[in-house]
Protein backbone atom coordinates (compact mmCIF):
# COMPACT_ATOMS: atom_id res chain seq x y z
CA UNK A 1 0.00 0.00 0.00
CA UNK A 2 1.42 3.35 -1.06
CA UNK A 3 0.96 6.31 1.29
CA UNK A 4 1.11 9.86 -0.07
CA UNK A 5 2.07 12.50 2.50
CA UNK A 6 1.34 16.07 1.40
CA UNK A 7 3.29 18.92 2.99
CA UNK A 8 2.14 22.48 2.30
CA UNK A 9 4.81 25.06 2.92
CA UNK A 10 5.64 28.70 2.34
CA UNK A 11 8.69 30.45 3.78
CA UNK A 12 9.29 27.65 6.28
CA UNK A 13 13.07 27.61 6.40
CA UNK A 14 13.05 27.34 10.20
CA UNK A 15 10.97 24.13 10.31
CA UNK A 16 10.94 22.31 6.96
CA UNK A 17 14.14 20.33 7.52
CA UNK A 18 12.79 18.70 10.69
CA UNK A 19 9.54 17.89 8.89
CA UNK A 20 11.42 16.24 6.01
CA UNK A 21 13.58 14.23 8.40
CA UNK A 22 10.48 13.11 10.27
CA UNK A 23 9.12 11.60 7.05
CA UNK A 24 12.52 10.11 6.14
CA UNK A 25 12.68 8.41 9.54
CA UNK A 26 9.41 6.55 9.08
CA UNK A 27 9.99 2.80 9.07
CA UNK A 28 7.39 2.27 6.35
CA UNK A 29 9.07 2.26 2.94
CA UNK A 30 6.27 2.89 0.44
CA UNK A 31 5.84 6.62 1.04
CA UNK A 32 5.41 9.32 -1.60
CA UNK A 33 6.21 12.68 -0.01
CA UNK A 34 4.70 15.57 -1.94
CA UNK A 35 5.76 19.14 -1.19
CA UNK A 36 3.48 21.96 -2.28
CA UNK A 37 5.41 25.18 -1.77
CA UNK A 38 3.69 28.56 -2.08
CA UNK A 39 6.64 30.01 -4.00
CA UNK A 40 8.80 30.61 -0.94
CA UNK A 41 11.17 33.56 -1.04
CA UNK A 42 13.43 32.33 1.78
CA UNK A 43 15.69 29.22 1.85
CA UNK A 44 12.80 26.71 2.02
CA UNK A 45 13.24 25.38 -1.54
CA UNK A 46 17.01 24.95 -1.12
CA UNK A 47 16.50 23.06 2.15
CA UNK A 48 13.96 20.77 0.47
CA UNK A 49 16.34 20.07 -2.41
CA UNK A 50 19.19 19.31 0.00
CA UNK A 51 16.99 16.88 1.96
CA UNK A 52 15.04 15.31 -0.86
CA UNK A 53 15.81 11.59 -0.35
CA UNK A 54 12.15 10.74 0.13
CA UNK A 55 10.50 13.66 -1.69
CA UNK A 56 8.57 12.27 -4.62
CA UNK A 57 7.24 15.52 -6.03
CA UNK A 58 7.72 19.20 -5.38
CA UNK A 59 5.56 21.96 -6.81
CA UNK A 60 6.52 25.54 -6.07
CA UNK A 61 4.10 28.18 -7.28
CA UNK A 62 1.74 30.80 -5.91
CA UNK A 63 -1.37 29.35 -4.34
CA UNK A 64 -4.56 30.64 -2.76
CA UNK A 65 -3.81 29.44 0.74
CA UNK A 66 -3.34 26.18 2.59
CA UNK A 67 -6.49 24.44 1.33
CA UNK A 68 -5.57 25.24 -2.27
CA UNK A 69 -2.11 23.79 -1.60
CA UNK A 70 -3.57 20.66 0.00
CA UNK A 71 -5.91 20.19 -2.97
CA UNK A 72 -2.94 20.48 -5.34
CA UNK A 73 -1.23 17.73 -3.35
CA UNK A 74 -4.30 15.50 -3.47
CA UNK A 75 -4.53 16.03 -7.24
CA UNK A 76 -0.98 14.76 -7.90
CA UNK A 77 -0.93 12.05 -5.23
CA UNK A 78 -0.59 8.49 -6.52
CA UNK A 79 -0.87 6.71 -3.18
CA UNK A 80 -3.71 4.49 -2.06
CA UNK A 81 -3.90 6.62 1.09
CA UNK A 82 -3.35 10.38 1.47
CA UNK A 83 -2.40 12.29 4.60
CA UNK A 84 -0.91 15.63 5.54
CA UNK A 85 2.12 16.71 7.50
CA UNK A 86 2.45 20.49 7.52
CA UNK A 87 5.87 22.10 7.23
CA UNK A 88 6.14 22.76 10.96
CA UNK A 89 4.84 19.33 12.02
CA UNK A 90 6.61 16.13 13.00
CA UNK A 91 5.55 12.53 13.48
CA UNK A 92 5.49 11.45 17.12
CA UNK A 93 7.62 8.39 16.33
CA UNK A 94 9.08 6.45 13.41
CA UNK A 95 6.27 3.90 13.12
CA UNK A 96 3.25 6.21 12.77
CA UNK A 97 2.73 5.38 9.09
CA UNK A 98 3.30 1.64 9.67
CA UNK A 99 0.63 1.70 12.34
CA UNK A 100 -1.80 3.57 10.08
CA UNK A 101 -1.18 1.10 7.24
CA UNK A 102 -1.99 -1.80 9.59
CA UNK A 103 -5.35 -0.16 10.25
CA UNK A 104 -6.03 0.42 6.55
CA UNK A 105 -5.21 -3.22 5.84
CA UNK A 106 -8.14 -4.12 8.12
CA UNK A 107 -10.44 -2.38 5.63
CA UNK A 108 -11.08 1.09 7.07
CA UNK A 109 -11.33 4.10 4.76
CA UNK A 110 -9.93 6.73 7.16
CA UNK A 111 -7.87 6.93 10.34
CA UNK A 112 -6.95 9.73 12.70
CA UNK A 113 -5.33 10.12 16.07
CA UNK A 114 -4.69 12.67 18.77
CA UNK A 115 -2.15 15.44 18.33
CA UNK A 116 0.35 17.07 20.67
CA UNK A 117 1.40 20.69 20.30
CA UNK A 118 5.00 20.98 21.45
CA UNK A 119 7.38 23.80 22.24
CA UNK A 120 9.77 24.92 19.48
CA UNK A 121 12.62 23.05 21.17
CA UNK A 122 10.44 19.87 21.20
CA UNK A 123 11.03 19.46 24.95
CA UNK A 124 7.57 20.25 26.30
CA UNK A 125 4.00 19.39 25.35
CA UNK A 126 2.03 22.62 25.38
CA UNK A 127 -1.42 21.29 24.47
CA UNK A 128 -3.03 17.96 23.65
CA UNK A 129 -5.74 17.76 21.02
CA UNK A 130 -7.86 14.76 21.95
CA UNK A 131 -9.91 13.97 18.88
CA UNK A 132 -12.21 11.49 20.55
CA UNK A 133 -14.04 8.56 19.06
CA UNK A 134 -15.84 9.26 15.79
CA UNK A 135 -19.62 9.06 15.80
CA UNK A 136 -21.82 9.17 12.71
CA UNK A 137 -22.72 12.72 11.67
CA UNK A 138 -19.87 14.49 13.47
CA UNK A 139 -18.47 16.07 10.29
CA UNK A 140 -21.84 17.68 9.56
CA UNK A 141 -21.76 19.24 13.05
CA UNK A 142 -18.33 20.80 12.44
CA UNK A 143 -16.07 18.21 14.06
CA UNK A 144 -12.69 17.99 12.41
CA UNK A 145 -9.77 15.72 13.25
CA UNK A 146 -6.35 17.40 13.26
CA UNK A 147 -4.93 17.60 9.71
CA UNK A 148 -1.57 15.99 10.52
CA UNK A 149 -3.26 12.88 11.90
CA UNK A 150 -6.03 12.40 9.31
CA UNK A 151 -5.31 9.83 6.59
CA UNK A 152 -7.93 8.73 4.08
CA UNK A 153 -8.08 6.47 1.05
CA UNK A 154 -7.63 8.33 -2.24
CA UNK A 155 -10.89 6.81 -3.47
CA UNK A 156 -12.73 8.86 -0.82
CA UNK A 157 -11.38 12.12 -2.27
CA UNK A 158 -12.15 10.83 -5.77
CA UNK A 159 -15.72 10.12 -4.70
CA UNK A 160 -16.51 13.05 -2.39
CA UNK A 161 -14.17 15.75 -3.63
CA UNK A 162 -11.51 17.85 -1.94
CA UNK A 163 -11.51 20.90 0.34
CA UNK A 164 -13.80 23.78 -0.57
Amino acid sequence: MKVSIVTATCNSESSIEACLKSVQEQDYANIEHIIIDGNSSDKTKAIIQANSERVGKMISEKDDGIYDALNKGIAVATGDVIGFLHSDDLFAHSSVISHYVELFEKGVDAVYSDLNYVSPDLQKTIRKWRSGEYKHGMFKRGWMPPHPTFYVRKKVYDSLGTFN
